[in-house]
């Protein structure tokens, strides 16, 4: 037998003639003529309730509610997703039901539970919104049925529907939003900055027609005599380099900022796969090789992507990253540059992705001595954007100039210290998480412009 609970109008008809019996004896009614009543009453509803039973499970077992849910391939991170949920009624009968979806605890969701009537022998498709909290595997459970009675006296609870799972990945509109404005030529609404292609770069491109302006050096007299008019050659930046990522899993990248607030940027942390995720779909349209490292973990918990490059590299990457998670452990910066000696002997653009502090700098700068004896090496450090609002907040109190004042010598002495620990390195970035994507975009493209690798 299925679980069941009493109806609400099966509880207000017993509350109801429960107050009719104590009305009649306040009124001086003979008690056994009341409880002669409340028997026969009760005595009818006993059957009534019975049959009722046995006519809705009979009904339901004949022909069960069935469910279809429709997912998409992934989730992405704080992007709101509308599922669906088709209910199949292939029974002559009509169900009043309220539906509930298992929801896993790490997505936020809304439009659920969901009351409906069920015509006989049709579908109904229901949907409900989710947003996901945090990356990794997220799991759909069986759908809850609570079904109205055929008499109307109980509701059945049922549990219809497979189990199932999702993949939230970094949140992938970056991606998205530039090859969107990439192709229509308007990059430079997002920060990203653009420089004309042709004559520059140290690979043989293509032969074109020559127009003004274009170098004398650059044709090529055979194709000219060939053609009978000026042809040049023209260059693109090089290409089948490598573009290796050293992401920083330690406790620091744990910060998050939107924590009990509207934003839904995600930690430090999830916010550096995100750039790291764009860089490396503009990393692999130019036909570089991309691939990944990661350190600050428990031991034993590291990821390695070895380098490659191709349209399903991207996939790939964010398959093996998508639901890493930092942990509560101190970054070791130089253990993590010898790793990545051994394992990358070939030069590559190496960008380690990192939250920098002042007293990492003895551990940081033997580090980066290290990786550069071999590497181009680009530092991008997530600082704090609570740091900017203190510093800009009106001052109306006189905790507010202490606070900004405090925030203002803080920032300064972070920027001396990595100044100093990179070496003044003007490839190495110290910026909020908001603009570390669109910041590695355009130095990536100034390395590949001035020919640095």
């Amino acid at each position: 037998m299925p679980a069941l609970i009493p109806s609400r109008n099966a509880v207000l008809a017993l509350a109801g003639a429960a107050t009719a019996c104590a009305a009649a004896l306040l009124l001086g009614a003979p008690l056994a003529l009341v409880s002669l009543v409340a028997s026969g009453a009760a005595t009818a509803a006993g059957l009534w309730a019975v049959l009722d039973l046995a006519l809705t499970w009979r009904a339901w077992r004949r022909a069960p509610l069935r469910t279809v849910r429709t997912l998409p391939d992934a989730l992405a991170l704080g992007v709101p997703r509308v599922l669906k949920l088709t209910l199949v009624n292939d029974s002559p009968w009509r169900w009043r039901v309220a539906v509930f979806d298992e929801v896993d605890p790490q997505l936020a969701f809304d439009g659920l539970p969901q009351q409906v009537q069920l015509p006989a022998g049709k579908k109904l498709e229901l949907q409900y919104t989710v947003t996901p909290q945090r990356r990794g595997p997220v799991h759909l459970g069986a759908t809850q049925l609570r079904l109205r009675s055929r008499g109307g006296c109980f509701e059945l609870l049922r549990t219809v529907g497979e189990p199932q799972r999702l993949h939230v990945y970094p949140n992938f509109a970056a991606v998205a939003r530039y090859a969107w404005l990439a192709g229509d030529r308007r990059l430079a609404s997002i920060g990203i900055k653009t420089y004309p292609k042709r004559g520059m770069g140290t690979d043989f491109k293509q032969l074109a027609e020559y127009r003004p302006g274009d170098p004398i050096r650059h044709i090529d007299w055979k194709a000219t005599m060939r053609h009978g008019k000026p042809i040049v050659r023209e260059f693109q930046d090089e290409r089948d380099q490598r573009v290796i990522f050293l992401l920083d899993c330690g406790r620091r990248m744990r910060a998050d900022e939107g924590a009990g607030s509207d934003r839904r940027d995600g930690s430090h942390f999830d916010q550096a796969l995100n750039a790291l995720m764009l860089l490396s779909y503009v990393a692999l349209k130019e036909g570089d090789e991309v691939g990944a490292v990661t350190f600050g973990h428990a031991p034993g918990q590291g990821r390695r992507f070895a380098p490659r490059k191709g349209s399903a590299t991207l996939n790939a990457l964010m398959a093996r990253l998508y639901d890493i998670e930092p942990s509560a452990t101190h970054s070791d910066y130089l253990a993590a540059a010898e790793e990545l000696l051994k394992v990358q002997p070939k030069r590559a653009l190496v960008i380690m992705l990192t939250n920098f502090r002042d007293e990492d700098a003895a551990e940081l700068k033997p580090a980066l001595k290290l990786l550069r004896s071999r590497h181009l090496v680009l530092v991008a450090s997530l600082r704090e954007r609570v740091l900017r609002e203190l510093a800009t907040q009106p001052i109306t109190e006189d905790r507010h100039a202490v606070e900004v004042a405090t925030a203002h010598l803080f920032t300064q002495a972070r920027t001396d210290a990595f100044a100093r620990t990179t070496g003044h390195d003007a490839l190495s970035v110290d910026v909020e998480p908001d603009a570390l994507a669109v910041t590695l975009v355009n130095r990536y493209h100034a390395v590949k412009r001035s020919g640095l690798l």
